[in-house]
């Protein structure tokens, strides 16, 4: 089987204030650097926009409806310090969190072996209730979530190497078992939660990373600590909150690492889901700042998962 590519240009109409780190040239590069011919074997498809009744099991409508209702016709609104919206970014938050669906979809029913999701906004700082850190839907939980209620899943991980802290994610799952979130992140750095001690109901498994760790740290993070809990947990479905921004390029943190660091936790996860749901693993954008970092950084992390 193969690996499954889902994005959708219009998410690159999603806009933002000049000079701001989240920008669309993020998503371009992405696309750009999936478009060389190592990756003409990929499956591809479209994101379209999601079903809010879907996104309502992570997010209460109500809260959906007032995103939709400061969505403005021109110009953009900033609802905090760094979170802002313009004509296209309701339609691309739905594309971004669509693009998880039909990942999900796709990698339950066994049609592909894996995919990346390579869409934006992220999603991961965005709680139940409150939209922040560039992010407005939580697309990992709504891929976790609509595993359990649309495919049967009973356990699903996410597992998130971006280098600032998932709140949002942490927040949806605080209380529930049956989702295991495991966060390598830089502390302290935003948004100022993931420490060690948060451990929800035994679900949340937080490893801070300290500024100028580099490959070794991460790699014993994850083979000391999360590895194993994962592997206990049993997931049936494994999610990526795939940020490439602990690369050592990127300007908004102080983590080292390089391309062959997210190659090898990919296979070590890769190795944990064949070993525990057949192989069945969605993995979904994030964070990425420094262009060239973040290019490279995708190109290995796809490389791996198709298994190259």
């Amino acid at each position: 089987m193969s690996t499954l590519l889902v994005s959708n240009p219009l998410c690159l109409n999603h806009m933002t204030p000049l000079g701001h780190p989240e920008r669309a040239d993020r998503l371009r590069v992405v696309e750009r650097i999936l478009e060389h011919e190592r990756f003409q074997v990929l499956a591809r498809e479209q994101a379209t926009p999601v079903d809010l009744d879907i996104v309502a099991r992570v997010h209460p409508s109500h809260y959906l409806d007032r995103l939709q209702e400061a969505s403005p016709e021109e110009g953009m609104v900033q609802l905090d310090s760094d979170t802002s919206m313009s004509p296209g970014t309701w339609q691309a938050a739905r594309l971004a969190a669509g693009g998880s669906v039909i990942a999900v979809d796709e990698v339950m029913t066994r049609k592909v072996s894996n995919a990346f999701v390579a869409v934006r906004p992220p999603g991961h700082h965005a709680e139940s209730l409150k939209p922040m850190g560039f992010c407005f839907i939580n697309n990992s939980a709504v891929a976790a979530r609509y595993a359990q209620f649309a495919h049967g899943a009973e356990r699903v991980a996410i597992v998130d190497f971006d280098v600032h802290h998932g709140n949002g994610t942490q927040e949806i799952f605080w209380t529930d078992p049956s989702v295991m979130y495991c966060s390598t992140h830089e502390m302290p750095l935003y948004p100022g939660t993931g420490a060690a001690s948060e451990t929800g109901v035994g679900n949340i498994v937080n490893v801070p990373l300290a500024a100028g760790d580099g490959g070794p740290e991460f790699r014993s993070a994850y083979e000391g600590i999360i590895f194993p809990r994962l592997k206990a947990f049993s997931p049936d479905l494994v999610v990526i909150s795939a940020g490439f921004d602990a690369h050592v390029r990127d300007p908004l943190a102080n983590i080292n690492l390089i391309e062959a660091d997210f190659a090898w936790v990919t296979k070590r996860l890769m190795e944990i889901a064949d070993q525990s749901c057949g192989g069945r693993l969605v993995s979904i954008l994030e964070g990425g700042y420094d262009l060239e970092g973040l290019a490279r950084s995708t190109a290995a992390h796809v490389m791996t998962l198709m298994g190259a």
